[in-house]
This record gives C-alpha cells, sequence and structure tokens, in this order.
C-alpha cells in the first residue's frame, strides 16, 4: 500500500458559469487521517471531492499532494482513488474481474491480478464471493467490492462520496465500523463525504462543515460538536439550541438543558410549553415552546424522565449552567 501524504487545498474555487459551488477553500488535510466533509446537499462537498480526484477541474486554486501540485494531473496520476456513490461495478463480470480490471487496462497479466484481487477481497471479506456476478450480491457487499476495486491500485489516499447512503440503517452503522478499521489498517487517509452528522461524529479524525461553498468549521468531532463556531454548525451539527442572551446569540446542548415543573433559582431561566415528547430508549427529546427564544429541544435520560414525566402541554422552567453556554460567531 502506498504511504500517506498530507493533502493541502488552496484557494480551491469551482464555479460553473456564473455559480460559485465551492469558494476559495483553504484546508489541510493530515496524512493518515480520516475526514469527513459535512453539509447539506449543493453546500460543495461533493465538488471538493471531485477536484481532488481530479474528476471535476479546479477553477482557481491548487491542490498539493505530499508537496507536488497535482491540480492538473489526470486522476490516474495522483495516487487517489475514489469510491462511487452507486459503486459503478460492472454488471457483466465478476467480483474478481471487477476488482482487478484496472490492472487488466494496464495489460498486466490475468494470474498476478486476480492473485492481488483475492488478497483485496480477503481483506474486506468478500473471498469467498469472488466468482459472482455484482446482482448476486446485496448492497453491503456491493460495497465491499466496491472498496477492494479503490484500493486495488493502491492509493495514497482513498475519497468516499456518500459511501453509506444506499444502505440499510443497521447495515450502515455496521459498515461505519468497518470502514474506520479498514483506514486504521491500511494507514492511509480517507476523505469522505456525508450529509449525516452522525456518521462523521462517529467516523472522522477531522471533521469539515461546509455551507455555502465555504468551510464554516473544521476540527475533531469533539471540538466541533462541543464548540459549534457559527449557529449554522450548531443547527446542522445537532443537539444544540440556539438562544439570544443580551447582544449575543448562544448554543447549549439539548442535553444540558434541565427541566423543572417549579420556577427554577438559578440565574439563566425560560419558560416553556411541552409541544411534544419523543421516547427514543436511552433518551426522552422533549419539543418545547418558548415563545420569543423559539422552538427548543430538551434530551432527558430516560431514568430521569420516568422519574416524573412530562405532560404534552405542561410549562415547563429551564435552566443551563453558564459554562453550558457557548457564544456563536455574529
Amino acid at each position: 500500500m502506498a504511504i500517506s501524504q498530507e493533502l493541502e487545498l488552496a484557494a480551491v474555487t469551482k464555479a460553473y458559469g456564473t455559480t460559485i459551488a465551492v469558494d476559495a477553500i483553504d484546508h489541510k488535510f493530515a496524512p493518515g487521517s480520516y475526514s469527513c466533509l459535512l453539509g447539506p446537499s449543493g453546500c460543495g462537498k461533493s465538488s471538493t471531492l471531485r477536484m481532488i480526484a481530479g474528476h471535476e477541474s479546479v477553477s482557481i486554486g491548487d491542490i498539493i499532494l505530499g508537496g507536488a501540485n497535482v491540480t492538473d494531473l489526470p486522476p490516474a496520476k495522483r495516487g487517489t482513488a475514489m469510491m462511487f456513490q452507486n459503486y459503478a461495478l460492472f454488471p457483466h463480470l465478476s467480483v474478481a474481474d471487477n476488482v482487478s480490471f484496472s490492472m487488466k487496462m494496464r495489460k498486466v497479466g490475468q494470474a498476478e491480478r486476480i492473485e492481488k484481487a483475492m488478497k483485496l477481497l480477503d481483506l474486506v471479506d468478500m473471498a469467498d464471493y469472488a466468482d459472482r456476478l455484482p446482482a448476486q450480491l446485496s448492497g453491503g457487499q456491493q460495497q465491499r467490492v466496491a472498496l477492494a476495486r479503490a484500493l486495488i491500485t493502491e492509493p495514497s489516499m482513498l475519497l468516499l462520496d456518500e459511501p453509506l447512503s444506499a444502505l440499510d440503517p443497521f447495515l450502515r452503522v455496521k459498515m461505519r465500523l468497518e470502514l474506520k478499521k479498514l483506514q486504521r489498517e491500511l494507514g492511509i487517509s480517507f476523505i469522505h463525504v456525508t450529509h449525516s452528522q452522525d456518521e462523521a461524529l462517529a467516523l472522522a479524525d477531522d471533521i469539515i462543515v461546509m455551507n455555502n461553498g465555504k468551510i464554516e468549521q473544521s476540527g475533531s468531532p469533539h471540538a466541533v460538536f462541543n464548540a459549534p463556531s457559527t449557529e449554522f454548525v450548531a443547527r446542522f451539527i445537532g443537539g444544540h439550541n440556539v438562544l439570544q442572551q443580551g447582544s449575543v446569540r448562544i448554543a447549549v446542548r439539548s442535553d444540558r438543558l434541565s427541566v423543572t415543573k417549579v420556577a427554577s433559582s438559578k440565574a439563566q431561566r425560560l419558560q416553556a410549553n411541552v409541544v411534544d415528547v419523543e421516547y427514543l430508549g436511552s433518551t426522552v427529546n422533549l419539543a418545547l415552546d418558548a415563545g420569543d427564544a423559539g422552538d427548543l429541544t430538551a434530551a432527558l435520560s430516560d431514568e430521569i424522565y420516568f422519574q416524573d414525566p412530562f405532560e404534552i402541554g405542561a410549562t415547563v422552567s429551564l435552566a443551563w449552567k453558564p459554562e453550558d453556554a457557548h457564544q456563536l460567531a455574529a
């Protein structure tokens, strides 16, 4: 496997006519890291990934991989490999032939390419399916084959475009664990595009939150979740309430709101009506209407909630500790 290298995006911009899809973004991806480009549809994350891969031209700016400027290089010359959202397997080829296809294009002998394909299939636990056609595989199995096919080129970086979106929720969590394990074993960088906050939090060493073609915030999952820098990040990453406190806006995590049926004596105090109660197993979410403060959510442990449940329509008092209020950028 190739040695992982640092990737740097320097003022990278993508324009489609007068539309700016990616707006002069700068970021360094550490070697051997798992990074997630996170954001809503149309934020520029997939365009960014495709520019790194070489499948999309860069309008302005540079892509530097391992100290070399690869901005204008074709995909095959970059040392990266891309796994597409729809897996793009050839339906008429066996699993082994799908995985070894790029080697066949390079005129590598059949024995050598099948031997290498089998090693990769063994890595993703698909060696027993080498002779099957893609149509005979489940979605999760097809994904493993697509992974093996991407890795056979020995890339220094694997690029994944929403690789889990086609899977059912149970399999998505299972494959999430396997992707992280595989990345650790290979020691190469993974850059993974997703719109799922849970996916990014679970997988990434580095989360890059994008909005309107720009990077709103980047950092470790813990840093981004606990200290969102903007209102967009606080709302998109989830689990936060955004409130106006004097001249500033603050974010308070839903699980840090204390909810009582009587007026609280704490400094921060707010009245709200319970609009809905959502039971989620280990937690219970209260949807709250706090008047001018807007719609809020409080996440309570099931143990605390069921000691004295709140009825829909009840008026409650909300409070939080000063240290749990995080000031947002204007």
